[in-house]
C-alpha cells in the first residue's frame, strides 16, 4: 500500500506522529494497535481490509477486534457490554464493593445510580465507573507491551476521584509509599518495589511465546509484590485479561463464587500450580459460553 502511493514509512511516521516502536513493528510486519491502524487508514484514505496488517490483527485477535468494534459503535447487549459489567462487578466485589451486579449494570447502562435499596458507597460507585473506563483503556492498548507505564496508568484510572486519591501518601498511579500486607502475609517493601517490578517485567517480556501459565505466574508474583497501596487485585486481573487478549488466549473473569478457590491458588502457587490453573480454566469455560453465544471464534 505504501509503495503503491510512493509514501515512505518515515513520512507516514511524521504525518500521523507514530512512535519509533510502532514504526519498528510496521517494518517487521508485526500487528499494531487498532487505533493506530485506523489512523493509517484515515491518512491513506483506504479501507481497513486493504491493509495486510489490519487483516492480521482481525484474524489473530478475533475477540479483540469484536470488542473494539462494539466499543466504537456503542453497541448494547453484546460481548463488550456483558464483559464490562461482569468484569467490573466481580473484580470490585472480590475487593469488598457492596454494589450488586444489578446496580453495576444499572450504572453502566443508564449512567445513573439506583439507591432504591440501601444507600450505595460513593467510592464503590466511583470505582465501578473507573473500572468501565479502565477496561476501555485495556482494549485500546491490548497489543501494547506490558510495562510500568501501562500498569501505573491502569491504577491511576481505577483510583482517580476516590477518597484514597485525596490522601497525599496514597500515590494514585504511583507505587506505594507505606508498607502493606495481604492477609497476614508481608509484601515487598516500598523501597524495593521499583526494582522488583522492573525485574518481573523484564523476565516476563523476554518470553517468546506467552502461555496461560506464564500469565498466571506473572499475576502471582505481581500480587506478592503488591506494588500499590490499594487496587492491586483489580489491576492484576485487568493485566490477566489484557495479556490473554494479546496472546490469543481466551480471557476470563474470576466470579465471586470462585473467589476462595482463586485466593487458595494464589497462596499455593509455588507448591501446586493446579489450584489456580483449574480455577482459571473454570472461569475460562464460563467466558467461552459468551463467545459461543455471540459466535466469536477462539483457538
Amino acid at each position: 500500500m505504501l509503495k503503491e502511493r510512493n509514501i515512505s514509512k518515515t513520512a507516514l511516521k511524521e504525518a500521523i506522529d507514530l512512535s519509533s516502536a510502532t514504526l519498528a513493528k510496521l517494518s517487521k510486519n508485526e500487528p499494531i494497535s487498532m487505533n493506530t491502524l485506523i489512523l493509517i487508514c484515515n491518512y491513506l484514505n483506504c479501507q481497513p481490509g486493504e491493509l495486510i496488517e489490519i487483516e492480521r490483527v482481525c484474524d489473530e485477535n478475533i475477540l479483540l477486534a469484536k470488542l473494539k468494534e462494539e466499543k466504537a459503535i456503542k453497541l448494547k447487549g453484546g460481548i463488550y457490554h456483558q464483559t464490562q459489567i461482569k468484569l467490573a462487578y466481580n473484580s470490585n466485589h472480590i475487593e469488598g464493593s457492596r454494589l450488586t451486579e444489578e446496580q453495576t449494570r444499572y450504572i453502566y447502562e443508564t449512567n445513573t445510580v439506583g439507591v432504591e435499596q440501601e444507600p450505595a458507597n460513593v467510592d464503590d460507585i466511583l470505582e465501578a465507573v473507573n473500572h468501565f473506563q479502565c477496561f476501555d483503556f485495556l482494549i485500546d492498548s491490548a497489543l501494547d507491551t506490558l510495562d510500568e507505564r501501562w500498569i501505573k496508568n491502569a491504577h491511576k484510572i481505577l483510583k482517580s476521584g476516590t477518597s484514597d486519591s485525596r490522601l497525599e501518601w496514597f500515590n494514585v498511579g504511583e507505587y506505594k509509599s507505606q508498607r502493606n500486607m495481604v492477609g497476614d502475609t508481608p509484601t515487598t517493601l516500598p523501597e524495593n518495589v521499583q526494582e522488583e517490578m522492573a525485574k518481573l517485567l523484564f523476565e516476563y517480556n523476554r518470553i517468546d511465546k506467552v502461555s496461560l501459565e506464564n500469565i498466571l505466574d506473572f499475576h502471582v508474583k505481581f500480587e506478592r509484590i503488591h506494588p500499590f497501596q490499594d487496587g492491586n487485585g483489580r489491576v492484576g486481573r485487568l493485566i490477566i485479561f489484557k495479556e490473554c487478549l494479546k496472546n490469543n488466549i481466551v480471557p476470563f473473569i474470576i466470579e465471586d463464587d470462585l473467589k476462595m478457590f482463586y485466593y487458595r491458588g494464589l497462596k499455593e502457587w509455588n507448591n501446586e500450580k493446579g489450584y489456580l490453573t483449574d480455577t482459571c480454566l473454570t472461569a475460562q469455560d464460563r467466558y467461552k459460553v459468551y463467545l459461543d453465544y455471540f459466535q466469536i471464534e477462539y483457538k
